[in-house]
């Protein structure tokens, strides 16, 4: 049986961590494209993604990356964005869709829109997806299905180039929302990126403590404080660069939250059970809204596996128990 007639035919990947090689092995599970060609900025990583052959060719620049490519998708963090689209632009083939992976989107319009020339299409992406983890050796086919990927086309651009993007990251397992870069920016700042910010504060806070031991921090971390260790491991190179990029967003979402943790801090003062209550159980419904719409499983324990217990033999029976 013969494969079906891919979307694109050449793919070029600039950066190839997580995100890059988790649509570069998905791309080509799903025969979405033609053929793939790599690059990133270390002969390290481009070494590893020759190793790991994830791409047809990998070469030393991001020029030499784009040429000839019909679909060019930039996944590197969003503060090196604009200087990339500066290198690139000269060197698109007419007709290309430019896209990338960031999770902050008018940082992205606003710094690679003016280097692109306007016989491409730039349909900016993100893909609500991701691992703690990073590099080209952490990327999977998989991780894309059932999550949303979210694209963010500036006005004007060809809704024919918007829909053939659409249908490439459908063909990779997500489901797609289209939506202008402001409001994305606005709703990942609550859903991800405060998130994100709390979590390293947690982390933070609890590593300066003086009278809890880094031992006991450790020791002890399945209360709750796991949790956000695993969100707190993300790449710090991008997540420095999305909370400079939205800013604004971010801090007003951070506003409300202070408005929150602030009546929070008045009701445990003040005994005030009723609120407390009232406000966790609000909050668990929203929990229960995530796992029934299937981005999250119901599993206990977030699905963690557990050991079985330890094989103790059975006491031996009391002499007056024999006969």
């Amino acid at each position: 049986m013969s494969k079906p007639a891919t979307l694109f035919n050449r793919l070029a990947l600039i950066g190839v961590g997580l995100i890059g090689s988790s649509i570069a092995r998905a791309a080509r599970a799903q025969n979405a494209v033609g053929s793939i060609v790599a690059t990133a900025r270390s002969p390290e990583t481009r070494r590893r993604v020759a190793e790991l052959g994830l791409a047809d060719q990998v070469v030393e620049s991001n020029a030499a990356a784009v040429e000839g490519a019909d679909l060019v998708i930039v996944c590197i963090p969003v503060g090196a964005c604009g200087a990339v689209a500066k290198e690139i632009g000269p060197h698109l083939a007419p007709g290309a869709t430019v896209s990338d992976v960031g999770s902050v989107k008018g940082s992205v319009v606003r710094d690679m829109a003016p280097h692109l020339p306007k016989n491409v299409h730039f349909v900016p992406a993100h893909p609500v997806a991701g691992t703690e983890y990073s590099g080209p050796d952490a990327g999977f086919a998989e991780l894309f299905v059932n999550r949303w990927c979210i694209l963010t086309p500036p006005e004007g651009v060809d809704t024919a180039a918007t829909e053939k993007l659409a249908e490439f990251w459908r063909l990779l397992g997500a489901n797609v929302e289209t939506m202008t870069p402001d409001h994305h920016d606005l709703v990942l700042a609550v859903t991800s990126h405060l998130p994100h910010l709390i979590a390293y504060t947690i982390v933070g806070t609890a590593d300066e403590l003086q009278n809890v031991t880094r031992s006991e921090v450790l020791k002890f971390s399945a209360g709750g404080f796991r949790d956000f260790t695993r969100i707190a491991a993300s790449d710090p190179t991008m997540w420095r660069d999305v909370f400079l990029a939205n800013k604004d967003a971010v801090l007003e979402m951070l506003g409300r939250f202070n408005e929150d943790i602030s009546a929070l801090t008045r009701a445990i003062r003040n005994g005030d059970g009723d609120t407390l209550f009232e406000h966790f159980a609000r909050t668990r419904a929203i929990r229960k809204g995530i796992v029934q719409i299937g981005q999250d499983s119901p599993a206990p324990d977030f699905g963690r596996p557990h050991p079985d217990l330890p094989h103790t033999p059975l006491p031996k029976p009391y002499a007056a128990d024999e006969g």
